[in-house]
């Protein structure tokens, strides 16, 4: 008899809550010889990895995935490298679990703390970028939690070359191999059945497309960490450095165009048209960036650039492009630039440019996002550049984990008591 989707979906769940409660107690360095062995089995195993991600490459050609889609899928040397960087990160950054803090006697007599504790079991359901799989496996394993991965349709060769050298990683540590499970079904139900088993799945972790999440958090019977958008801004202040704002902006932008930390929207003060945004415009027009301006940057950038200008609409304010497209809009003051980030963001990163240091802390204090910044690129706003080893994804949500999620958002706490014999009167 063919087993159901949601049979197979309840058996890797049930898997994994074993799973969870052998890792709840392992030792630092049984981890982290895990991830260690998983690293050394991913170098050997480049040639088959890069082989089956071609053959993901090639169907995803073949069946009209946008050049976006495609820059997250695909896997070269340099991103293999950066998934074993990622991995040996992991392993040399402190293990929270365990930890007890906040230690105080209280006036009963006990002793009280909070224990660092894993979350469990975490579902993580993403599309497109492979090296999510080693990513998202690294940090559940280092935290102490089993997880269960269904990736994309698009990578489902590449996810699983990858997921054989996490079993090897697990099997050379003598750890369960149900820690980390790659869903092995491309069928849709099997998302429909994770997202519904509080009873195995403690947790929820989507990455992917606004539809995914949206429909994620609309049918989840499980808690979800997410993010729906990545609509960043960079606002270049009356008391920017010139040189600064065009190579912040220039990066935000450009130095890649897919990922959620991407500028979409760049605001700018009127005193910076000339010194700052003639130049940066033509930079940009130059490297094929479509821009989309609003009334007034287009009348005054029209003598110079009109044809190759685009009016803005009202939606382009909320846009998150993933593509070489950047809305450009004018704004009178500082607290214009904020008004228009709280109302049109994403609560995601944005960054002031500004060599005032009173209008970098009203920035800072006032911008209501994830990640703010002051003279920085947006492309920062990632958990391998915020020294976390490697992220499960950005949380926009205000409770439990914000920004990017790493080891500690993977983790809760528990209250501890020491007593002596204490009783309560």
């Amino acid at each position: 008899m063919t087993e159901s989707v949601l049979d197979y979906m309840q058996r890797l769940g049930q898997s994994a809550r074993l799973a969870s409660r052998v890792l709840a107690t392992a030792p630092t360095a049984q981890k982290n010889q895990a991830l260690l062995a998983a690293a050394t089995a991913l170098d050997k195993a480049r040639e088959q990895v890069l082989a089956a991600n071609a053959e993901d490459m090639a169907k995803g050609r073949e069946n009209g995935l946008d050049e976006a889609m495609l820059d997250r899928l695909m896997l070269n040397d340099a991103r293999i490298d950066g998934m074993i960087e990622g991995l040996q990160q992991v392993a040399s950054l402190p293990d929270p679990i365990g930890e007890i803090q906040d230690m105080r006697y209280v006036p009963s007599g006990i002793q009280l703390g909070k224990m660092r504790v894993p979350l469990g079991v975490i579902g993580i359901i993403y599309e497109s970028r492979p090296n999510v799989t080693m990513e998202a496996a690294s940090l559940c394993l280092k935290s102490g939690n089993a997880t269960i991965l269904r990736g994309g349709s698009e990578a489902i060769h590449s996810n699983q070359a990858i997921a054989q050298c996490i079993s090897q990683g697990l099997a050379a540590a003598g750890l369960p191999e149900a820690a980390v499970q790659v869903v092995e079904t491309t069928d849709r139900a099997a998302v429909g059945a994770m997202i519904t088993m509080p009873e195995y799945v403690d947790v929820i972790v989507p990455r992917g497309g606004k539809g995914l999440v949206e429909r994620i958090n609309r049918d989840a019977k499980v808690p979800v960490i997410k993010h729906l958008d990545g609509v960043c801004h960079v606002y270049i202040d009356q008391a920017a450095d010139d040189a600064k704002a065009i190579r912040i902006a220039d990066n935000a932008k450009t130095q890649r165009y897919a990922p959620c930390n991407a500028m979409e929207t760049l605001l700018v003060h009127p005193s910076k048209v000339d010194s700052v945004l003639r130049p940066l415009a033509e930079l940009l027009l130059n490297k094929g960036v479509e821009l989309r301006v609003c009334p007034r940057t287009m009348a005054l950038l029209a003598d110079q650039y009109g044809p190759a200008l685009t009016a803005a609409s009202d939606e382009d304010w909320y846009a998150e492009y993933n593509a070489p497209i950047l809305a450009i809009k004018l704004v009178d003051d500082l607290q214009a630039a904020i008004e228009h980030i709280n109302h049109f963001g994403s609560h995601h990163t944005d960054t002031i440019v500004t060599e005032n240091f009173t209008d970098a802390r009203h920035f800072l204090t006032a911008v209501d996002s994830s990640s703010v910044m002051i003279n920085a690129s947006t492309r920062f706003a990632d958990g391998f550049e915020y020294g976390l080893g490697a992220e499960i994804g950005i949380s926009t949500d205000k409770l439990h984990a914000r920004g990017p999620v790493g080891l500690l958002g993977l983790t809760s706490e528990k209250y501890v008591v020491f007593g002596d014999g204490h009783i309560r009167g």
